[in-house]
């Protein structure tokens, strides 16, 4: 991704990738507090004062020594250290302080660098953050060398940690379902119940359920039972179909006519029910089960039923009942899923972590599902770092741009001011040093 040189002017640069106006840099934000500011204040004036010191020191020497050091050579290379070193010291309390502030508070050209070109050094700071920490192949490799699918798949396999986490999932799962609104997942399960449902057809489906209920005599035991029941009720209720019977009969009838001609009737109709239920073959019972499979064909080729089926899949789909229906299971689903999620010992706790722990030992066993979720992440992280690490850097980028000028600086001066405090005295070494190198030379060459 191409950027904006910090020569160029630090306006034209995109904040956040966005042209919301909300998104533009803010001078008077303020820099994140800093940790440790105190001791950090307390370093950096230590500093100062000894490289200030040493300054003071030399210039005193050089001003003692061009007052009272007379000719002798040692006074020339004595003088000429303190001199280089005055010269020294003085150029590098110019150069760090020019950093941060207006030296004597004096407005010079190319001072006071991080408050006037704070919008450039965010840049510059971005870019170099993006070409040299976020390319792909930077963040893959630290990927790699972190270990992360081994290190997560052993923490997985301690049953405590795997109790957190499932406790942890199970919380985002009612945060999330306690997000979602009602009405919405009440209309998105109506939805998808009835769009699946009419996506079946319901008489093929109801003839091919019975084909295979029906099949190499599946049904057999279960019309057994019933038969053998209906026998049962027959007996027990004799005396209820007798009255029953006995209301319906002409009056004219004799009583004892119609008493032998019920007790014929429940006799042969009780006779016929066991000779179903103990002969496999008995013609009633192959009649039914023609009836059976003739029944199943026609559910699953009769246009008329095919038409009838949808009809009353439509009444039934269309009724209040069922939208009253899913929104109790709704509400029944979140009331338990609450409930279980805040009971350590509840089953889908228990449950969580226990598939946790079984992933982890997978990871750690399986060097090919191992192998597949490396790859997988490692995929996943190039994805990121090549699509968004130029809004990563814009972020960084941004983030500076609001912050007020000289409170940045302050805080960049604390950050960085006690190391820069020893290149004013290394620089009051250094003069030193090159003071005397020089004379000596202007004393050979003379």
């Amino acid at each position: 991704m191409t950027r904006t040189p910090p020569s160029t002017a630090p306006t034209t640069l995109p904040t956040n990738g966005s042209s919301d106006p909300s998104s533009e840099p803010s001078p008077g934000a303020t820099a994140p507090p800093l940790g440790s500011e105190l001791l950090r204040a307390r370093q950096l004036r230590l500093m100062k004062r000894r490289a200030t010191v040493l300054l003071g020191a030399v210039t005193v020497a050089f001003l003692a020594l061009t007052r009272f050091g007379g000719s002798a050579t040692w006074a020339g290379y004595a003088q000429a250290a303190a001199e280089g070193a005055m010269v020294g010291g003085l150029a590098d309390w110019f150069a760090v302080t020019a950093l941060f502030r207006h030296p004597l508070g004096i407005p010079i050209p190319h001072t006071a660098i991080v408050v006037e070109r704070k919008e450039q050094f965010a840049a510059t700071l971005g870019e170099f953050v993006q070409e040299s920490f976020l390319t792909p192949d930077v963040i893959v490799e630290r990927f790699r060398t972190a270990a992360v699918v081994p290190r997560v798949a052993a923490w997985m396999t301690d049953p405590d940690n795997a109790s957190v986490a499932a406790g942890e999932i199970a919380r985002n799962l009612v945060s999330l379902v306690d997000f979602a609104p009602d009405e919405d997942v009440h209309r998105g399960i109506e939805s998808l119940l009835v769009e699946g449902i009419e996506a079946v057809p319901l008489a093929p489906l109801a003839g091919r359920a019975l084909r295979f209920a029906t099949l190499d005599g599946r049904h057999d035991e279960v019309l057994d039972a019933a038969l053998i029941g209906l026998d049962h009720y027959l007996a027990d209720h004799g005396n209820d179909l007798r009255v029953r019977l006995g209301a319906e009969a002409p009056w004219w009838l004799p009583g004892a006519v119609e008493d032998r001609i019920f007790e014929r009737l429940l006799d042969g109709a009780r006779a016929v029910l066991r000779d179903m239920a103990t002969d496999p073959e008995h013609h009633l019972r192959r009649a039914f089960d023609a009836r059976l499979a003739q029944l199943a064909n026609d559910l699953e080729h009769s246009t008329e039923l095919r038409a009838r089926g949808e009809q009353l899949k439509h009444d039934l789909l269309t009724r209040a009942e069922v939208r009253v229906w899913v929104a109790t299971v709704w509400l029944d689903a979140k009331a338990r899923l609450r409930t279980e999620a805040a009971d350590e010992s509840s089953a889908l706790r228990t449950r969580l972590a226990a598939a946790l722990v079984a992933a982890g030992h997978r990871l750690q066993d399986d060097a090919v599902v191992r192998s597949t979720v490396e790859t997988a992440l490692e995929d996943a992280v190039r994805y990121v770092a090549e699509h968004f690490h130029g809004e990563i850097a814009e972020l960084i980028t941004g983030t500076i741009e609001r912050w007020d000028a000289e409170e940045t600086s302050r805080r960049l001066e604390l950050l960085l001011g006690p190391d820069l405090q020893y290149i004013r005295i290394n620089g009051t070494v250094v003069g030193a040093a090159a003071g005397m190198a020089l004379h000596g030379i202007t004393l050979l060459i003379a």
